[in-house]
């Protein structure tokens, strides 16, 4: 049975050339399964060996733990949105179908595709720079300069994790000596054992008594739990307010629709496409409430904005509020002043 996983946010990526295409498929699958059938079709044509020197029948025999650790080993190059989790589920699967089920969780913005040899231009014809990508990346062997990667790429957590895991029950297990003859036994004169003096027990030493120690510091965080960490993935919006979760997905656009994005236990309402952005979305409608409520809400929001800021900014995101009226910004914005927060905020013009 296919896993179904979330599709990329309109405008990511490819930008409206891609959309144009992927809209005009009507399916998503069904274009990505014709632009597999047609480079499956011509490298079963023109491949004159496989990759890891034994042809398809290799391939298929090929055990199934071997083909999910070459799998990780191959999409660990690669940067990945929801940190490699559709990797790791799919990864007992061909490359190829791999590639047709995952591809939609690839960093677009950072990826680029060259059709080096020729081949995919003709299997992907009509299908525009989706299918030139999906065509280069599902072949068995990768030519140089075919995948063009910009910046570091950082091993997404889950697949660093599945390859932990793998390595460990991988390593050959130690295996005990070789049993020898055992030479004959000569009889061997018997000695006293010489009697232990009892070991003197050392009385605790007490505490000094009225000095206060400072309690124990916690140990830094490493490098690979801050990335874990600061891994963006989203997750379902909270709290059931259809016009507030319509407003997040609408305005920043929301790079999951649907979706909060998740950063350090952190759920914020949206995350910018093509940037790294994370958005509070208010739409209360601040021009009815007295003056009490007006004061207890910007003072609630206040301690909110400083925890998601900092949040945000230690994991190299910016950090952008968005309100309904001009009337709300008009008071939030001396209130930030006085508490010391320089926080962009944006008129939304959503409607409850």
């Amino acid at each position: 049975m296919l896993k179904k996983h979330p599709s990329p946010a309109v405008g990511e990526g490819s930008g409206t050339q891609l959309e144009a295409w992927w809209s005009s498929w009507g399916s998503p699958r069904r274009a990505v399964r014709a632009v597999l059938a047609s480079v499956l079709g011509l490298q079963l044509a023109c491949a004159t060996s496989y990759p890891m020197g034994g042809g398809a029948q290799v391939a298929a025999e090929e055990p199934r733990e071997d083909r999910v650790v070459a799998n990780l080993r191959r999409a660990a190059k690669l940067p990945w949105t929801d940190g490699g989790r559709c990797v790791v589920e799919e990864a007992g699967q061909p490359w190829a179908d791999l590639v047709e089920r995952c591809f939609y969780a690839l960093d677009h913005e950072r990826v680029r595709f060259r059709d080096t040899t020729g081949r995919c231009s003709v299997a992907s014809a009509g299908a525009g720079a989706l299918g030139i990508g999906v065509c280069v990346l599902a072949a068995p062997e990768l030519v140089v300069g075919a995948v063009v990667v910009a910046g570091v790429v950082v091993v997404g957590f889950a697949i660093s994790e599945a390859l932990e895991a793998y390595e460990k029950r991988g390593r050959p297990q130690v295996r005990p000596p070789p049993t020898l003859p055992v030479p004959e036994a000569r009889p061997v004169v018997e000695t006293k054992p010489v009697p232990q003096q009892p070991k003197k027990k050392r009385r605790p030493k007490p505490e000094p008594a009225g000095e206060d120690w400072p309690p124990p510091v916690p140990p830094e965080p490493t490098d690979r739990e801050r990335e874990r960490k600061c891994e963006a993935f989203p997750k379902k919006h909270r709290g059931g307010d259809k016009a507030h979760d319509d407003c997040a997905d609408r305005y920043p656009p929301n790079r999951w629709p649907g979706m909060d994005a998740v950063v350090d236990g952190k759920a914020f309402d949206a995350l910018q496409v093509g940037v790294r952005v994370l958005w509070e979305i208010k739409t209360d409608e601040f021009g009815r409430y007295n003056e009490f409520v007006k004061q207890q809400e910007l003072a609630d929001e206040l301690v909110e904005f400083e925890e998601e800021s900092r949040i945000a900014r230690a994991c190299g995101y910016d950090f952008v509020v968005g309100v309904s009226t001009e009337e709300h910004k008009a008071a939030l914005m001396p209130a930030l002043e006085e508490a010391g927060l320089r926080l962009e905020v944006v008129v939304t013009g959503c409607k409850r």
